[in-house]
């Protein structure tokens, strides 16, 4: 049986060791090609290799779990570097890369749920899907109704306060953001967490300190 291999562009993630996990493709639905502390190997669903665990694998990503710490890692992003104690959320800094298009997007969590964010500095606040506000179980439908501007015209929206918005080690309490009707590919990391830091960018690189 022929079974088919998927590459493409990868994520890769420092964690508290400086281990670096980066998902480099797929083989079928059952193995994982990565590439760890730049060593490649082929992990199974449930399997572990140099204390990095497989959890499960999806179209295009893939669970792993590195010291009881869970990591989505997707095909496409831009690597996302973590420095210090990632259990503690205290960090100062985010560090994140481009992707081919240009786009800055990065794993992260909501409320301590895994999540993909892209970042938009042309958000007003952090803007969540539907389905994803859903999966997160967000207490959104008795938030206040507004509109918002989009590229289809103005759609309603509904208001919500996240507890948490972590990305690696870094966590920003109480940020504001929207549910917006639609079904959306990530997570659109607006001004509302964006204002917390200071910007800078140089070349494909993007760092936020936190203020």
């Amino acid at each position: 049986m022929r079974v088919p291999v998927t590459a493409a562009a990868f994520l890769a993630c420092t964690w508290a060791s400086a281990q670096t996990v980066t998902l480099n493709g797929q083989i079928g639905n059952r193995q994982a090609l990565l590439v760890i502390d730049g060593q490649p190997h082929a992990v199974a669903v449930g399997s572990g290799v140099q204390g990095v665990r497989l959890r499960s694998l999806g179209a295009g990503q893939a669970e792993i779990e590195v010291g009881g710490e869970r990591r989505v890692l997707m095909l496409g992003a831009g690597p996302v570097k973590m420095a210090g104690d990632v259990k503690d959320g205290g960090g100062q800094s985010i560090v994140m890369t481009a992707n081919g298009d240009g786009h800055f997007i990065t794993q992260g969590a909501i409320n301590g749920s895994a999540v993909t964010f892209l970042v938009d500095t042309g958000a007003t606040v952090v803007a969540i899907g539907q389905a994803d506000a859903d999966r997160l179980g967000l207490n959104y439908k008795s938030g206040p109704r507004g509109f918002a501007s989009t590229a289809n015209g103005r759609v309603p929206v509904q208001g919500v306060t996240l507890s948490s918005v972590r990305i690696g080690d870094v966590a920003v309490p109480n940020v504001e953001a929207i549910v917006m009707p639609a079904t959306m590919p990530h997570i659109l990391l607006g001004n509302s967490f964006l204002t917390r830091f200071q910007m800078k960018r140089q070349n494909d690189t993007l760092t936020l300190q936190r203020r």
